[in-house]
């Protein structure tokens, strides 16, 4: 294994480039947090003083213990049942027996993966829709004629104007004893897809209209098919715009995902947010802001994940965060 340094690098550069990464960056965080103790200590609410960073990592502590506490609940309460069924069938072997689920309160970790499976779920099936359509439109202009009036109709709607009408229809149509999933899955899932379905659309159909005129005459004189067209012309072409639109479309995911179960009050992190408000407690100004920062922090991570694959699949390498 051979490795290469550049020896044309200065220290002076190396150390202004580690300024520039670690500690600038440090001190604005500093900067925030002194900010923000100062000015929590000087707003009263009804419930007491505004949290500031202490009281937010105090609070960040004891959601942690009770979710350690919770899953020692559940591991005791599984136990117990072992023990109940294997007496039960020591007895009668051919006895019929049930495992019960343990139906303890959701912890506030586990409301965070409830709320990635839902964002998750929404984003992917949208960008399934999405991605072929926004290609048929860019290639199309009768299509994109068709669809451009109603995209440009459907993409300012709110999330909270799509989520009753989503709730009704879902209560309509999916009737069963036995659902395999729950209807407030589905009602915050669909509403993330219908709203996030709209910037992959729109800047898939913009890449692919904007491919290069000698690559589409190329492909001409090769005769190449229509698939074969797609696959190894416009699809390559097309990939930094189409990631655009999947980041854009995953942080519309995550915004209206929150949204939608604080208002629906479905399982997630709006939910423990809303629940918290309502709560009254003095320490719930404390857990809110605790789960905003989470809402953040999530929000920031999936935004570089994607920007990691558009680094590693476009030939476009120098995609940032701006």
């Amino acid at each position: 294994m051979k490795f290469k340094f550049n020896i044309n690098i200065s220290p002076r550069e190396v150390l202004t480039n580690l300024l520039r990464q670690l500690l600038i960056p440090s001190i604005g965080i500093l900067c925030f947090l002194g900010m923000w103790a100062f000015v929590a200590g000087s707003i009263h609410t009804s419930l007491g003083k505004f949290p500031g960073p202490a009281k937010v990592w105090e609070q960040t502590e004891s959601l942690y213990q009770e979710y350690l506490d919770e899953r020692s609940k559940e591991a005791a309460f599984n136990e117990r049942q072992d023990k109940r069924i294997a007496e039960r069938l020591a007895e009668d072997p051919h006895a019929s027996v049930e495992h019960r689920q343990y139906t303890g309160a959701p912890t506030f970790i586990a409301q965070i993966g409830t709320s990635l499976i839902t964002v998750m779920t929404g984003f992917i099936l949208a960008s399934l829709i999405a991605i072929p359509l926004g290609i048929m439109i860019g290639l199309s202009q009768a299509l994109y004629q068709a669809f451009n009036p109603l995209i440009q109709l459907f993409k300012p709607v709110s999330p909270l104007a799509w989520l009753p009408l989503i709730t009704m229809v879902v209560s309509a149509v999916y009737v069963t004893d036995d659902p395999a999933v729950s209807k407030s899955f589905l009602n915050s899932m669909l509403t993330v897809l219908l709203c996030c379905l709209w910037p992959t659309i729109i800047n898939t159909a913009v890449g692919v209209n904007g491919v290069s005129k000698d690559l589409n005459n190329v492909s001409r004189v090769l005769r190449l098919g229509a698939i074969t067209h797609i696959a190894k012309i416009v699809l390559p072409s097309a990939v930094p715009m189409i990631f655009t639109g999947l980041r854009l479309s995953l942080g519309i995911a995550w915004m209206v995902l929150i949204a939608a179960e604080m208002l629906a009050q479905n399982p997630g992190l709006g939910k423990f947010v809303w629940d918290q408000f309502q709560n009254g407690s003095s320490d719930s100004l404390g857990r809110i802001m605790v789960a905003v920062l989470v809402i953040g922090f999530i929000g920031f991570l999936l935004d570089r994940g994607m920007l990691f694959m558009q680094r590693h699949f476009s030939w476009d390498k120098t995609a940032t965060i701006r």
